[in-house]
């Protein structure tokens, strides 16, 4: 941890309001790119975040300077959308049951993507298809994580992970032409 934000993190630990400006500036951008992950549009997102921070700055003082202390935030970030989306929306949770894992091979095909059409691409899914894929896919859970996380059983989620996969790839075959799918090397 730089000098900087070990001061920031301790003037946020004593209360002070400077500090805490301080890393709201600092960590919003790339958090409230987390809360978008989740949410349902720009003001929910925002919602996510003021709540996300406001739980940042009541918890600060359990941080023990484990691990990174900006994978720490984006913790929190993640589980203050789902406790507001188990809330407002419920998620769905059905145990559908799964004799074997649902192992899923990536296919090897070259697209031409740009990040934000993925992004946008991952917002069209079903809410809990999202929120699964998310959690499994770009955030690194596991499953048993995202049952203990979501109260959705490991075999529901496999199964939305199956599903979102799926699903994506059907929108990457939609929206490239056939001929011109080529990855981009900063995607």
């Amino acid at each position: 941890m730089t000098d900087k934000l070990d001061d920031i993190i301790a003037g946020c630990t004593a209360g002070k309001r400077q500090s805490q400006e301080e890393l709201y500036r600092m960590l919003s951008p790339k958090m409230y790119a987390v809360c978008l992950q989740y949410a349902s549009d720009a003001d929910e997102a925002s919602d996510f975040l003021q709540e996300g921070f406001v739980r940042v700055f009541t918890m600060i003082k359990s941080y023990r300077g484990e691990g990174s202390f900006e994978g720490w935030v984006r913790k929190i970030m993640v589980n203050t959308a789902l406790q507001f989306i188990r809330k407002k929306r419920r998620l769905y949770v059905v145990n559908e049951e799964i004799t074997e894992d649902v192992g899923y091979q990536m296919p090897h095909i070259d697209y031409e993507l740009e990040a934000e059409d993925l992004l946008r691409m991952i917002k069209e899914l079903p809410l809990n298809q999202r929120i699964i894929f998310n959690l499994y896919a770009i955030e690194g859970y596991n499953h048993a994580e995202i049952e203990s996380m979501t109260g959705m059983p490991e075999n529901t989620s496999k199964s939305h992970l199956h599903r979102a996969r799926i699903a994506l790839k059907k929108m990457l075959d939609r929206s490239i032409p056939s001929g011109s799918k080529k990855l981009k090397k900063n995607v």
